[in-house]
């Protein structure tokens, strides 16, 4: 009778509780790559944080990568804690947002801070735009074998990387090569956690500044197919 009594008056208590840390948990905003969608992310399961896939929209017609990245950070909760979480053109849409959001941290991975990190040919592009040759047909045709020539290891997960590329856009595919060659961003103001590969070949590492870890053997598809170990170095970083 005692130990029932004492329960029903804590019940309140253990309810407020609950609902504080619910009200604390953080949540981890996963933006994938250009050439990829949520399941990239397969192996980032976290027990002690909620995921938030953030899922493409059509950009407009030349659309800046600031303007595409305030479009989709809608898909963001900022009442609760969290954090961005960002691949390849996801990264470079991370660091754009963390400019006017504030999350706790900013993780980019197989990604670039800014305009310098990206490889030559993104950078010549701008000058001589030789992207806007290519429709979006020729680009989601050609996507498939060119991910296998530059990131063989991709092979490991050939059924997911060729599903994922399929289900691309046609239109986004070509407007988000243009984001990609005309951003502007030449510094990030924010401290960005920055996640690299020695064997990318997509963003060499010999063009990033400053990473933060660098993955051995880890390559442009590293978050999928080293997603185990990824998701391990992800987690270090993040604050409960």
């Amino acid at each position: 009778m005692m130990t029932s009594y004492i329960f029903k008056l804590l019940i309140p208590f253990l309810l407020i509780f609950g609902q504080t840390n619910a009200q604390n948990r953080k949540t981890i905003y996963l933006i994938p790559g250009q050439g990829s969608d949520y399941r990239i992310y397969k192996y980032f399961k976290f027990s002690d944080f909620d995921t938030v896939h953030i899922h493409y929209i059509i950009p407009e017609k030349d659309e800046t990568m600031k303007s595409y990245a305030y479009s989709l950070a809608n898909q963001i909760d900022t009442s609760r804690r969290y954090s961005i979480v960002g691949v390849s053109l996801g990264g470079m849409l991370a660091v754009e947002m963390s400019e006017f959001l504030h999350p706790e941290e900013v993780i980019i991975i197989s990604s670039a801070e800014n305009r310098t990190e990206l490889p030559f040919r993104y950078r010549f592009m701008k000058t001589l735009p030789l992207n806007k040759l290519f429709g979006g047909n020729f680009l989601h045709k050609a996507a498939p074998l060119a991910q296998i020539v530059v990131e063989p290891d991709s092979k490991t997960e050939r059924a997911i990387c060729k599903s994922m590329l399929e289900n691309k856009n046609k239109i986004f595919m070509k407007r988000s090569v243009n984001m990609i060659v005309n951003w502007e961003r030449k510094t990030n103001d924010t401290k960005i956690i920055h996640i690299h590969g020695d064997t990318d070949h997509t963003i060499p590492l010999r063009n990033i500044k400053n990473p933060d870890y660098i993955v051995k053997t880890g390559s442009h598809m590293m978050t999928l197919t080293k997603g185990t170990e990824l998701q391990k170095i992800v987690k270090s970083y993040l604050k409960l």
